[in-house]
């Protein structure tokens, strides 16, 4: 892995910044976190601001829309738009980070023509229907069942914690087409239209007080087999490949936006006089390296996803593991570093803590991450 700036980089960097600076005074006021249809539109917007500046799926391929950019390029736009303060993808997170790229690599030429370029234009945002009541780390055990009736599947079951529903156009939804099947096969993909008849959304309140998520319950949904992306009943190694998207490069913008936070609670405790705790300092620059690491660990799986064809191998379930436990650490520091006034849920240092819990559970709990790093990297036999 070559860590240096080549002069084409750099001059990239360098256009990005301008074009940055001379962008973010002209966005509008960020909307209220409970208007969701306003979260929308503001997310959309900007991310019609990058499609027609072109850099809308910068590190796509080509062929799916992209601009096809190094991994080098892509993690330097990362690192100048958390620089910054750009808008993250917000509610264009699941069709930009997940169903996107999955559909990029794994769909036909029609199915890439139809939903990606809405993607990248932010006219479309889709969800995640994966997670059910029943088989939330167990995800092989989902039980939603969808029926071959002609040209369509009848789907029927429930799921949970589907992120951005109230917002979506399409969810990427598992379902099990083969209930005879052995469990981790017999499931299939499907882009399901979140406007067909017999789709409930409820949305889900989280202990930060969010409703980015939602329950989901469909009674006999029709969903044409035209929207299956993989054969029937190769859906688990389909759902392998929207995984790997989601641990392995999904978070990497929040590395930065990490090492952000993590020098401005250093400033905070230098102003407050915290910082002459030397048990705190070196809390504060054990972290430093902490997600100095990561960076690079960041830097090493794009690289690894771009020799691979584009999709990141197992070494993001390592980058999972070790990014969420930190996440949770910083936070606690933060704690400290506030003291009473980190107590109020209108602090936005609070918030962040608050949904730092859950990254220790979303796309993939630790001791699932455990088990792909112990089976599949170092070798060690399967526990019973």
């Amino acid at each position: 892995m070559d860590l240096t700036h080549t002069e084409e980089e750099q001059d990239f960097r360098e256009r990005l910044r301008a074009w940055l600076a001379k962008v973010l005074p002209e966005l509008p006021a960020k909307p209220s976190p409970d208007d969701w249809p306003g979260r929308r539109a503001y997310d959309a917007g900007w991310q019609r601001r990058l499609h027609d500046a072109g850099y809308a799926g910068l590190h796509w391929p080509t062929d799916a829309g992209g601009r096809g950019a190094t991994p080098t390029q892509h993690l330097i736009f990362l690192e100048e738009t958390e620089r910054a303060g750009a808008p993250y993808v917000g509610a264009n997170f699941v069709g930009l980070l997940h169903a996107g790229p999955t559909i990029a690599a794994e769909g036909t030429a029609e199915q890439r023509a139809r939903w990606l370029p809405p993607v990248l234009r932010g006219d479309e945002v889709w969800c995640q229907g994966f997670s059910e009541p029943g088989a939330g780390s167990d995800l092989a055990s989902l039980r939603t069942r969808a029926v071959r009736d002609g040209d369509d599947y009848v789907v029927t079951g429930s799921k949970i914690w589907t992120s951005h529903a109230e917002v979506a156009d399409w969810c990427e939804l598992l379902v099990r087409t083969d209930t005879g099947a052995a469990k981790h096969r017999g499931i299939s993909w499907l882009a399901m239209p979140m406007d067909a008849p017999g789709v409930t959304v409820r949305p889900l309140r989280t202990l930060a007080g969010s409703t980015e998520f939602a329950e989901m319950f469909l009674d006999e949904v029709r969903i044409p087999v035209a929207n299956r992306v993989g054969a029937e009943n190769d859906g688990w190694r389909v759902t392998m490949v929207t995984l790997s998207f989601e641990r392995g490069t999904a978070f990497v913008g929040e590395v930065v936006a990490c090492r952000r936070t993590l020098a401005g609670l250093a400033r905070r405790a230098k102003e407050n006089g915290r910082w002459d705790d030397p048990v705190l300092r070196r809390r504060l620059g054990r972290l430093h390296g902490e997600f100095g690491a990561l960076w690079r660990l960041t830097q090493w799986n794009v690289s690894e996803s771009e020799r691979s064809g584009g999709v990141p191998g197992i070494g993001g379930s390592v980058f999972k593991l070790a990014y969420s436990h930190a996440r949770q650490e910083l936070y606690e520091v933060a704690a400290t570093v506030l003291g009473p006034e980190s107590l109020s849920l209108e602090e936005e240092w609070t918030l962040d803590r608050l949904s730092s819990l859950s990254y220790t559970i979303a796309a993939g709990t630790s001791q699932i991450q455990r088990n792909i790093v112990a089976e599949r990297i170092l070798g060690l036999p399967k526990g019973r």
